[in-house]
């Protein structure tokens, strides 16, 4: 039966066209965007997969400037370790020369010296960053290493710890080591205290109940003001004990900064000889100042004993032969540390660049699209998108046959 108001074969063959339509656009889309799933209406799995794959990538981007930051660091603490076992070797050349009893000693023991300043000088700036592990100021750095990611989702970081060496010839006290003194403990084993304008009054009791020994240093901040002085033969082997001389001369130097609020009140500090090594501050000003001491032992660091050389006797340069070999041996052990550390660095950041094209092929094979194959199929539904018009063509023109039967 014909009719011409129902058209089968025109819903039929606009149904197809309407099909075609569809998947020439959704290849044409693959062509134009070089991805099969560019949208979760595509695919939501795989596109949810690919997404937290592709925030992985992320992470690992960031985790290989962290490793190339931290190879970086520990290659510096390493050449450092290494520049200072080199000039340990020199000056144990030097100790063995002053074995002999034909030689001058002096001079000797004067480049013993000047290697000494040498090796101080290159653990001061063996600094990448401000960070700096061979002065003893930092027992360990950690550095970001991996980002693990388990069956439940779930994200934790992982870090190489790379430990820290102390190769300075003085670190820190302990925050006691101005006994006296009150308020809060700060970083680096300062103690020190802040005083309210007026009459307040605190004290600091230098060097009581600690050994002080030639080289040890006081150092006292106020505000952004710095005094301090260092220990000195003479102060060891005085009449007066050292903490005594040191308190004598930080008084004096902070009595030359002339802190005051310009109106006449000053900070006072005194010294009284009834009570040794102590410091009185009385802040007279109308502002509020703050104080912080730092004592600094000169023979508590890794190489603290490298002070103690000096081969300008007999009896000096036996002892130092002995205590060379120990300064030798500890340089050695941290430059040993930190290259088994920036080897472990090294792998891990090969493994992350591997695994971060790793992820990369794997998001392309879940998402990417195979272009041969859509090229392909372009050209088949281009094919198809004409005969399915010229099919909607013709069963349109069907109606026309029925004026036929009517003709006369």
């Amino acid at each position: 039966m014909s009719s011409i108001l129902t058209n089968n074969s025109a819903m039929v063959a606009l149904q197809t066209l309407r099909s075609i339509n569809q998947n020439l656009a959704g290849v044409q889309s693959e062509i134009s965007t070089g991805k099969r799933v560019g949208s979760a209406a595509d695919n939501s799995a795989m596109w949810a997969i690919s997404k937290v794959m592709e925030s992985d990538v992320q992470g690992f981007k960031s985790i290989s400037e962290s490793l190339n930051l931290g190879k970086s660091t520990v290659s510096v603490a390493r050449n450092a370790s290494e520049t200072v076992t080199d000039l340990l070797t020199q000056m144990k050349g030097k100790i063995v020369a002053a074995q002999e009893d034909n030689v001058d000693r002096t001079k000797l023991n004067d480049d013993v010296t000047a290697l000494k300043e040498q090796i101080q000088s290159v653990v001061s700036a063996a600094q990448f960053n401000g960070l700096n592990l061979v002065d003893g100021t930092n027992a360990s750095v950690d550095v970001l290493a991996s980002l693990d990611r388990d069956s439940t989702g779930g994200v934790t970081a992982s870090s190489i710890t790379v430990t820290g060496q102390d190769l300075s010839t003085g670190g820190y006290v302990t925050k006691d080591a101005f006994t006296g003194s009150t308020g809060v403990s700060a970083a680096e084993d300062r103690i020190g205290f802040s005083m309210d304008a007026g009459s307040t009054t605190n004290n600091i009791d230098i060097g009581q109940g600690t050994a002080l020994v030639e080289g040890d240093k006081i150092v006292l901040t106020i505000d952004d003001n710095v005094v301090s002085y260092t220990i000195s033969a003479d102060d060891v082997s005085g009449t007066s004990t050292p903490g005594d001389v040191a308190a004598v001369a930080l008084k004096a130097a902070i009595d030359g900064l002339g802190i005051s609020d310009g109106g006449g009140a000053d900070l006072e500090v005194s010294y009284d000889s009834a009570n040794p090594g102590q410091l009185l501050f009385n802040n007279g000003t109308a502002n509020d100042i703050s104080v912080s001491g730092q004592f600094i032992n000169a023979g508590s660091g890794g190489l603290g004993t490298m002070a103690g050389i000096d081969v300008s006797s007999a009896g000096g340069a036996t002892t130092a032969l002995a205590t060379i070999e120990a300064l030798i041996d500890t340089t050695i052990d941290a430059a040993a540390a930190f290259g088994s550390s920036e080897g472990r660095i090294e792998i891990q950041s090969d493994f992350v660049s591997s695994l971060t094209d790793s992820l990369k092929s794997g998001i392309g094979a879940l998402v990417d699209a195979n272009m041969e194959e859509a090229s392909a199929r372009l050209q088949a539904l281009q094919t198809q998108q004409q005969l399915a018009i010229q099919s909607l063509s013709i069963a349109n023109s069907a109606p026309q046959s029925i004026l036929s039967l009517f003709r006369g």
